[in-house]
């Protein structure tokens, strides 16, 4: 399959600040993005997407008539669009801010100003979300390989259920959190589970620990997907026995070779 282009996609930019809107396509068009189509607030965003499909949203967080968390919200409540790549920008610091859009499986949050460079890796990343790249494996053959997607945000789930998808992968079961992913290994044979950290009943440092006690279980490799980034989380993490560790939102070709690594290795 031949690989997409930044000029392939068409961008609706959701940005309310005319000298912003500017700027922002001043820096998609010089990552190679010229089909872009512009609103100014939800209501113009929604009507556009209920006549148009885009291959990527970009919005600024706060609009006039709302912000970038409700209309999220609202793209991801159709069906046709729940897996819609999502990027958003904005000046937010704050973490409570910023988690809806971690746990709804947006590709990128790019600061404000950002740099090309962050720009274009937020691209790449919607170029990976879009294709299809079989992952080459030696020791598993990726057509029969069995994994595990646990996660309590519906959203993410499908999310990293298309990436995974694209890279081959056919045979994927999905737990809303660690307790049911524990009673799907009573039941089924896994090659690798891939956890969220934060999940109500059994979180996902609990489930890795499991998996690690269990006889039957302690030889399946985990990747972690955790919005959490300080040092003392992240040693915790590591303590648990997972494999791989990468964070919310995360990067499809990051997760690919870090596949390639826990499963065969390299």
């Amino acid at each position: 399959m031949q690989q997409l282009s930044p000029a392939d996609l068409r961008v609706l930019m959701i940005e309310p600040s005319a000298m912003q809107r500017r700027w922002i396509t001043n820096e998609l068009t010089e990552s190679g993005i010229h089909m872009i189509d512009n609103a100014t607030n939800e209501h113009e965003a929604l009507d556009y997407l209920a006549h148009c499909a885009p291959d990527l949203v970009i919005s600024s967080l706060y609009l006039p008539d709302g912000t970038a968390t409700d209309l999220l919200a609202k793209i991801r409540a159709n069906p046709s669009q729940e897996t819609l790549p999502f990027i958003l920008i904005s000046s937010e610091s704050k973490r409570e801010q910023l988690e809806v859009f971690k746990q709804s499986g947006v590709v990128a949050i790019l600061p404000k100003p950002f740099s090309q460079d962050q720009l274009l890796v937020a691209i790449t990343s919607t170029i990976d979300i879009l294709s299809e790249d079989e992952l080459d494996l030696e020791l598993y053959d990726v057509d029969t390989l069995r994994v595990l997607v646990v996660d309590d945000s519906k959203l993410a789930r499908k999310v990293i259920t298309r990436v995974l998808g694209n890279l081959g992968i056919q045979h994927i079961d999905q737990a809303e959190d660690g307790a049911q992913a524990i009673n799907l290994l009573k039941e089924r044979e896994f090659d690798l589970i891939v956890t969220d950290y934060n999940m109500p009943e059994v979180n996902g440092v609990e489930l890795a620990e499991h998996v690690r006690d269990s006889e039957t279980h302690s030889h399946i490799p985990v990747l972690m997907v955790t919005s959490e980034a300080n040092d003392a989380h992240l040693s915790h993490v590591a303590q648990s026995g997972v494999n791989a560790i990468t964070d919310k939102p995360f990067e499809p070709n990051t997760v690919k070779q870090l596949l390639a690594s826990i499963l065969d290795g390299r």
